[in-house]
């Protein structure tokens, strides 16, 4: 896709995409379009590493060289093109303020600032080298959670299909535009990103029964019974932000479904603790190959290892060893 590396509707009254008639420009305060100016960034890499998995390149981003993705945040339908200048996004509505999309996308951080605090090891300096420009994205609390107690035992591309379903069958469409250029109609991309994800008020309307169907097998019952806790109040997501990591963790694993692994992983990637170390079957592997090839080690210990090797900034640390680790060394 051609960019305009102008960067639109910061200010108002800026040339913008107009709603009623797509391609034309209108003078405005909101937004269809903006370019992020960030320096050092692998949208790529980002979104595809096992962090989010309502992304999908866009019908002009199949090529391995193109580097274009169509994804939904929050309410926002959202396309997102690499530039060098930065990351160029359009929406499928208009947008006032962008806050939410720099957030999303961590676009502020000093990543530089935190790889320095990363150890200075081999195995490390190869993850990094692998993998520059990698970003832990922020995400919405509950649809993080709901997409990590469906992951358990499952790979990448299946987590996606069984969120698609979930999106397509039982959450709300998006009223919208269409973001230009779309998924081809036919794919399950361009039905399921019409989609928001489900409130844990619907899905904790629903069966079991419904929620199998969807084709999350034993992790049914635990989104369920997790909608229900915090659909009752049980449980106020908002609140785990206010409390030290080892209660913030503590709080989550009074979910049913939910273990060290699920809760480290959403304590990392929607509430910005950065120390929280996922330990999952690659980064075991990551771990037991890069930094004890010569004996087996067990989990325990591995976590412990974990928990003062990597630094402040461990959760990020394990995110490049993960990625490193499944599409480098895999």
């Amino acid at each position: 896709m051609a960019v305009n590396n102008t960067r639109w509707g910061e200010t108002p009254g800026e040339p913008q995409l107009s709603c009623a008639n797509p391609g034309s420009r209108g003078r405005s305060p909101h937004q269809f379009e903006i370019l992020l100016p960030v320096r050092d960034y692998d949208l790529a890499a980002t979104l595809d590493s096992g962090q989010v998995f309502r992304w999908q390149r866009s019908a002009d981003g199949s090529s391995a060289s193109s580097n274009s993705w169509l994804g939904v945040i929050g309410n926002h339908r959202v396309h997102l093109t690499q530039t060098q200048d930065g990351i160029f996004a359009e929406t499928a509505a208009p947008v006032k303020n962008w806050d939410w999309l720099r957030n999303f996308l961590q676009t502020e951080t000093d990543l530089a600032a935190v790889l320095t605090t990363f150890p200075d090891d081999e195995p490390m300096r190869a993850a990094v080298a692998a993998c520059r420009g990698l970003r832990v994205l922020r995400q919405e609390p509950w649809e993080c959670l709901a997409s990590f107690i469906l992951s358990s035992t499952k790979q990448i591309v299946q987590i996606r299909q069984i969120i698609a379903l979930l999106c397509e069958r039982f959450g709300e469409p998006i009223n919208c535009c269409s973001v230009e250029p779309v998924a081809r109609p036919d794919s399950a991309t361009g039905r399921t990103l019409q989609f928001l994800f489900p409130s844990p008020e619907r899905i904790a309307s629903l069966t079991e029964t419904d929620l199998r169907a969807c084709k999350m097998g034993f992790r049914a019952p635990h989104l369920l019974a997790a909608a229900r806790q915090i659909a009752e109040g049980k449980l106020d997501l908002e609140k785990i932000r206010e409390l030290p990591l080892s209660e913030a963790r503590a709080e989550l694993m009074k979910l049913r479904g939910v273990g060290g692994k699920i809760a480290d992983c959403v304590l990392l990637f929607a509430y910005g603790f950065d120390s929280a170390f996922p330990v999952d079957v690659w980064v075991e592997r990551a771990l037991q190959q890069l930094y004890f090839p010569r004996r087996r080690v067990s989990e325990k210990k591995l976590r412990q290892f974990a928990a003062t090797h990597f630094g402040p900034h461990g959760g990020y640390a394990q995110q490049y060893l993960f990625h490193y680790m499944r599409t480098k060394l895999k």
